[in-house]
C-alpha cells in the first residue's frame, strides 16, 4: 500500500506563492512518476506537472509553464509543487498522484495512487 499526503494549501492573495508538499509512506519503492493535478469549482481534474523517477525535464500545463516548479526530494520521499505569481484561477483542490511508471505523463489515467487533496485559495 502507498498512502500520499498533501501539505501547503491555504489562502492566499494574487501575487503570493505557495509550496505544496506530497509526502509518500508505505510501499514507496512503487512510485516512480508523481504528479500534480488541480480541480476547481465546477471545473473537471486539470493535469498541473509531473515528474519523472530521475526528476529530469519535468512536465508542465501551460497554464502555470513559468509560475510553478515541480521537484522531489528522494531522501525525504517527498515531491514539493512551487507557486508563485498566484491568480485567482488558480484556486482549486490540488492532487498529488503516483504511477508505477518511470516516465511523467500528463494522463490522469497513468497515475495508480492519489493523496485527499488541498485546497488552494487565491483570493482577487
Amino acid at each position: 500500500q502507498v498512502q500520499l499526503v498533501e501539505s501547503g494549501g491555504g489562502l492566499v492573495q494574487t501575487g503570493d506563492s505557495l509550496r505544496l508538499s506530497c509526502a509518500a509512506s508505505g510501499s514507496i519503492f512503487s512510485i516512480n512518476a508523481v504528479g500534480w493535478f488541480r480541480q476547481g469549482p465546477g471545473k473537471e481534474r486539470e493535469f498541473i506537472a509531473a515528474i519523472s523517477r530521475s526528476g529530469v525535464t519535468p512536465v508542465y500545463a501551460d497554464s502555470v509553464k513559468g509560475r510553478f516548479t515541480i521537484s522531489r526530494d528522494y531522501a525525504e520521499n517527498t515531491v514539493y509543487l512551487q507557486m508563485n505569481s498566484l491568480k485567482p484561477e488558480d484556486t482549486a483542490v490540488y492532487y498529488c498522484a503516483g504511477a508505477r511508471r518511470i516516465m511523467a505523463t500528463m494522463s490522469p489515467y497513468e497515475y495508480d495512487y492519489w493523496g485527499q487533496g488541498t485546497q488552494v485559495t487565491v483570493s482577487s
